[in-house]
């Protein structure tokens, strides 16, 4: 099932032309720097922008093409921007309560008591949005949304405006939203943290035009896109915790690539994270060595064997390599002379250590 898009418009110098499927599960990001077309391409799918000559169909029926045009309301979506825009003559509960009496008791799913245990706003639903901060606004906003139960949730950087310590803590919210509701999400953003934590699917722009897309994991380590070239290239590994170590403050989580120590993680709420959980490890390329033969008298944990897949120069003085785990791409960003003292090459056998991990 996929929301399929041929969209041109075109703005004074600015043009967007996209010809792209997107998959209607989980959450696809839409990435890419300002002025890429991320919001245009958005605001399209909303029914909010009309291209003269465009298609868009999701999951087989037509919202638009050369005759029709279904507008906004009748889209079956909800539509998260980067302001909350809540009600300001409302309570936080009545604002919720809002979208939840407009839709058809049939499809009636996802209930307020359900939106508001999702984003944690128990405490908070007899206050005034002003009365609120701008994470908590957010998360209302973002509940709101999901009690109109619909069919595509689409949100435009809804944490741009916000201050890390709220981004933190939303973030896992929004991750949580498709185990929960099973809702399809589209997010756009020019956060690689953000990207790399929340999305399946990753649709890299660039001008007004697709430059790539497809899984977040072998997006992020493609040599020939932008993202593995950039300073903070990162690789991301789906993991399942598997173990807290009390004696070392450690946790211990399985991947493909194998057993990861990490300090042990507790949830925003002060709980551990539960063993079985599946989680997303993110290891950034400057935090990744490689050496020969496995090391026996180091500090660094985290070491596994891996293949030498590709090798890019990157900069003047440095090379980014691709390393395969099992199957898994790992990058690592290395001196030129390092690779050269090592005589690295395609195809060698090696082992890659990951200085630092962090649990998405």
């Amino acid at each position: 099932m996929t929301l399929d898009l041929k969209l041109a418009l075109a703005y004074g110098e600015f043009s967007l032309e996209v010809n792209q499927a997107i998959p209607t599960q989980g959450i696809t990001a839409i990435y890419g720097p300002s002025g890429s077309g991320k919001t245009t391409l958005l605001r399209a799918v909303a029914g909010l922008l009309r291209s003269p000559a465009g298609q868009i169909k999701y999951n087989g029926q037509v919202w638009q093409d050369n005759t029709d045009f279904m507008p906004t309301h009748q889209r079956g979506l909800a539509y998260v921007f980067q302001e909350p825009s809540l009600f300001e003559h409302l309570s936080v509960k009545e604002n919720i309560d809002y979208a939840f009496k407009r839709v058809p008791d049939r499809q009636k799913k996802i209930s307020p008591e359900h939106a508001i245990k999702a984003l944690g706003l128990q405490h908070l639903l007899v206050r005034d949005p002003q009365t609120l901060s701008g994470g908590e606004k957010q998360r209302v906003a973002i509940a709101r949304a999901i009690c109109s139960n619909p069919s595509l949730l689409l949100m435009d950087e809804p944490l741009s405006a916000l201050d890390s310590n709220s981004k933190r803590e939303i973030l896992p919210m929004i991750a949580s939203l498709r185990q929960r509701f099973n809702i399809p999400i589209v997010y756009v953003s020019h956060a690689l943290d953000e990207v790399a934590r929340l999305a399946d699917h990753l649709v890299l722009m660039e001008r007004g035009r697709v430059l790539a897309s497809g899984d977040i994991q072998l997006m992020l380590s493609q040599l020939d896109l932008p993202l593995a070239r950039g300073a903070n290239a990162e690789s991301v590994i789906e993991a399942v915790v598997a173990l807290h170590d009390d004696q070392f403050g450690l946790t211990y989580l399985d991947s493909l690539v194998g057993r990861f120590s990490v300090l042990k993680r507790s949830l925003p709420m002060g709980e551990l994270l539960p063993l079985g959980e599946k989680v997303r490890l993110l290891i950034a390329a400057r935090d990744v060595s490689i050496t020969l033969d496995r090391q026996r008298n180091t500090s660094i944990l985290n070491i596994f064997p891996a293949t030498i897949d590709q090798i890019e120069t990157t900069g003047v003085a440095q090379v980014t390599i691709r390393l395969i785990s099992n199957n898994t791409p790992v990058l690592a960003r290395l001196t030129k002379k390092s690779a050269s003292l090592m005589n690295l090459k395609l195809g060698d056998s090696v082992y890659l250590q990951a200085k630092s991990v962090a649990i998405l």
